[in-house]
């Protein structure tokens, strides 16, 4: 199978190198900056990735689906999506490429073995909440909406590449249109790491990703009653 890791990255200098070092003994890597300030290109560079820079910092979406449309280009097979902080280990990344034979995406999923150690308790509380009404929504049985390691079959992907999200958001608006879409979605449990961990997620984004999630309701509500 010929496929890609693309790793969406916002400052992320104190760890890409070695992400993307790890991630090149699998795969081709593509990261693409999402207008960080700092040496997250050029270190990505060096350390033998290919590199899409965006002028400004667009979004975690906009990322995303500009290394989905690389991807689709570019003739992958398959995609892996990887966040650039060092949170996920990619040695993991041959269990996703087994598991996305037999599906359309593949989610990692850091709660199917109980709550991540170090997590902030209001990632646990908002995840907790925007997953449970996600599950409602699209039928999956998921217990991690918002995990960032994830594998997506190149039959789906060109799906992604027109929605209008670019934010955190986008994510979650990927697993609603394949569950529109009766594309096949399952979980693989992984560990993950919040030593140190740098996060730009902040209170308020939380509060406007929960939005986010209950306008999705509505609009699954307003789908359901027009069928």
């Amino acid at each position: 199978m010929n496929y890609i890791i693309i790793i969406p990255a916002y400052n992320e200098e104190k760890a890409i190198e070695s992400v993307v070092k790890e991630s090149l003994n699998y795969s081709d890597v593509l990261v693409v900056d999402d207008g960080s300030s700092d040496l997250t290109s050029k270190l990505a560079k060096n350390a033998g990735a290919q590199v899409i820079k965006h002028e400004k910092n667009m979004g975690k979406g906009a990322a995303i689906k500009n290394g989905l449309k690389y991807a689709v280009d570019n003739g992958y097979n398959a995609m892996v999506l990887l966040d650039g902080d060092g949170q996920h280990d990619p040695k993991f990344i041959p269990s996703l490429i087994n598991e996305i034979k037999d599906a359309h995406m593949v989610i990692c999923s850091r709660f199917m073995q109980g709550p991540p150690q170090g997590m902030a308790i209001q990632r646990k509380l908002s995840n907790h909440l925007t997953t449970s009404i996600l599950r409602f929504i699209t039928g999956y049985p998921i217990t991690d909406s918002q995990c960032g390691f994830r594998i997506i079959s190149e039959h789906v992907a060109s799906i992604f590449l027109d929605l209008p999200q670019n934010g955190y958001e986008y994510e979650s608006e990927i697993l609603y249109q394949a569950s529109l879409n009766n594309f096949q979605v399952k979980e693989m449990p992984i560990p993950s790491s919040y030593k140190g961990e740098k996060s730009y997620i902040t209170g308020i984004k939380i509060l406007k990703y929960i939005f986010y999630i209950l306008k999705l309701l509505l609009r699954e509500f307003e789908r359901r009653i027009k069928i």
